[in-house]
């Protein structure tokens, strides 16, 4: 098992170039991990990643999400300088930009725990750690994933963190969109993962006032290691 994850903060980044880097370095742990099984004697350790970045205006939407949750058209999205892609996650449609820290975690599981279910739990659990600090009580909403604040509360419920991964052989790209001080005018035009009566919100929002990108980001870096045991190659 090696539980060492190479860190990288990509900055401002378009979305089609963060995912084609994505997919270079999902299909090199796939590949080494195909030779292990076919070499056994001559095994190599599979290594793993963890990207941050933020994008331009993007709208996505998971593979088996409906267009019908976007709710603009191309010429709308062209007038909010926003862009929209149909991308091999799992989820329906959700939105990034400026403000966001979005987490791409490439990780081969069999160095931490092969189980997707306690994958997306870690990924949570991270970020409820993180806005506590803040003082933020965020939750689980049961049969939704990502994380909530006042999820029991069918008219306040919203969305600060949404979460949505690809796997295979226990490989996994994509990952999450935590609002830090996102503009929140553009998830008006879509149903926020498929959800027609929820709203999304940000730390921003919550807490009247604006929060450091870069200190809310060191903090999501330290309890997603915290939480899965991860060891970055800096340490």
């Amino acid at each position: 098992m090696n539980t060492k994850v190479a860190f990288e903060d990509l900055g401002i980044i378009d979305y089609k170039e963060a995912w084609d880097y994505q997919e270079k370095l999902f299909s090199e742990i796939v590949d080494i991990k195909m030779e292990n099984r076919a070499n056994p004697e001559q095994e190599k350790a599979t290594p793993n990643y963890l990207l941050f970045c933020e994008h331009p205006h993007v709208y996505t939407l998971g593979k088996h999400g409906s267009e019908e949750n976007l709710l603009a058209n191309m010429l709308e999205l062209q007038n909010k300088k926003a862009t929209f892609y149909k991308i091999n996650r799992g989820g329906d449609i959700t939105y990034h930009g400026p403000g966001q820290i979005v987490g791409y975690p490439i990780l081969d599981l069999d160095n931490f725990s092969p189980d997707i279910h306690q994958y997306v739990y870690n990924l949570e659990e991270a970020i409820i750690k993180t806005i506590a600090e803040y003082g933020l009580n965020g939750q689980r909403l049961k049969g939704a994933s990502g994380v909530w604040l006042e999820p029991d509360n069918p008219v306040r419920a919203r969305k600060i963190c949404a979460i949505g991964i690809r796997s295979s052989r226990w490989v996994t790209m994509h990952g999450f969109a935590f609002n830090v001080h996102t503009d929140l005018s553009y998830f008006d035009l879509i149903n926020p993962c498929g959800f027609t009566d929820k709203q999304a919100t940000s730390m921003q929002k919550e807490l009247d006032r604006s929060v450091g990108l870069a200190d809310v980001k060191a903090r999501v870096k330290h309890y997603l290691g915290d939480v899965f045991g991860m060891q970055f190659d800096a340490e």
